[in-house]
C-alpha cells in the first residue's frame, strides 16, 4: 500500500479551501463576493487571503471603484495546481478507507 500523502498545511483550513474552491469556479472574485459566500468576518477572511497570497496560490488587486476601495482576488496557477493535488490525496484517502 502506498504511504498517505501530506495534505498541504495552506489548503487544509477550512476558509482558505473554501476561498481556493470558490476561485476555481469563477477564476476572480471580490473581497465582498468572498465574504458573502463563506460568512466569514472581514478581519479573518483578509488574513487566510494574506496567507494565500504570501503562498502564490492567488493573486491580490486592491484598486478604488466610485471611492469606495475594492479586493479582487485571482486564482494562480501554483493555487490550481495545488487545489487539483490537495483534492486528490484527500481522493487517496477516501479511496483507502473503501478497500
Amino acid at each position: 500500500m502506498l504511504p498517505f500523502k501530506d495534505l498541504d498545511p495552506i489548503l487544509h483550513s477550512q476558509l482558505r479551501l473554501a476561498v481556493i474552491s470558490l476561485l476555481i469556479s469563477v477564476r476572480e472574485a471580490e473581497f465582498t463576493f468572498l465574504k458573502e459566500k463563506t460568512g466569514a468576518t472581514a478581519g479573518n477572511l483578509s488574513v487566510q487571503i494574506g496567507k494565500l497570497k504570501d503562498a502564490g496560490y492567488i493573486d491580490v488587486e486592491k484598486k478604488f471603484r466610485d471611492n469606495y476601495p475594492l479586493t479582487i482576488c485571482r486564482i494562480t496557477p501554483k493555487g490550481t495546481k495545488a487545489f487539483h493535488e490537495y483534492v486528490k490525496a484527500i481522493q487517496q484517502y477516501i479511496n483507502s478507507s473503501n478497500k
